[in-house]
């Protein structure tokens, strides 16, 4: 039984080796495609990304916005969160905490004030602004998830952090994946605690993953 135990414990070790890594080497082929892609072009993807996600109907009858502050060569879906502040929407951007890899929205009144030299690197929000708890707030939500890639069927490649894999399971909302058209692909390497998005968004459209 302890042999067939430790037999076990690799096969495990090795599917979970073998996953990261497969992650891991797409991860660095779209980042570079992503890091390639013309200045003009990106922005007129990125415009119809943000038409598409301000015209979608659980944006618009959601009350409270998660989003991100974008970095790098990610999709710049700032001009979202300025509507959406405009609008009256309570719009949230996550922080990062590395001792414990947790993450947090609080609440925003507009992109001033971010502080620049966040986690990994990234804008976020000071933790005095109020924190959003999506255990006890009822109102309806949505969360734009960011991603290096996504598959058909809404499932992502992060930055391999594991942030929004911690966060997502807790939140009831409307999971929103953006990305752009060719960082579609036919599926990728997933585990089991792997969330999928319900709708995928990129400069072609809107399609629909899971339904509520």
């Amino acid at each position: 039984i302890k042999l067939r135990r430790q037999y076990t414990l690799a096969g495990i070790f090795k599917n979970m080796y073998e996953l990261r890594a497969k992650k891991c080497r797409l991860r660095e082929r779209y980042i570079n495609r992503r890091r390639m892609l013309p200045a003009d072009i990106k922005k007129e993807r990125d415009d119809k990304i943000c038409s598409f996600l301000l015209s979608l109907a659980s944006y618009r009858y959601s009350d409270i916005i998660l989003m991100y502050y974008p970095c790098k060569d990610e999709v710049d879906i700032k001009s979202v969160i300025v509507q959406a502040l405009s609008e009256g929407k309570k719009v949230a951007l996550p922080k990062c905490r590395k001792e414990d890899r947790s993450m947090q929205f609080h609440f925003i009144n507009s992109l001033d004030g971010l502080n620049q030299n966040g986690a990994f690197g990234m804008s976020e929000p000071p933790d005095t602004l109020p924190a959003y708890d999506p255990e006890l707030d009822s109102r309806p939500a949505v969360c734009v998830i960011p991603a290096i890639v996504y598959d058909k069927e809404g499932f992502r490649i992060g930055y391999g952090k594991g942030f929004y894999d911690r966060y997502l399971p807790s939140f009831s909302g409307t999971k929103i994946g953006i990305a752009y058209n060719d960082f579609i692909i036919d599926k990728v390497p997933r585990g089991k605690y792997d969330l999928s998005a319900d709708v995928l968004i990129t400069e072609k459209g809107i399609t629909a993953i899971n339904t509520k």
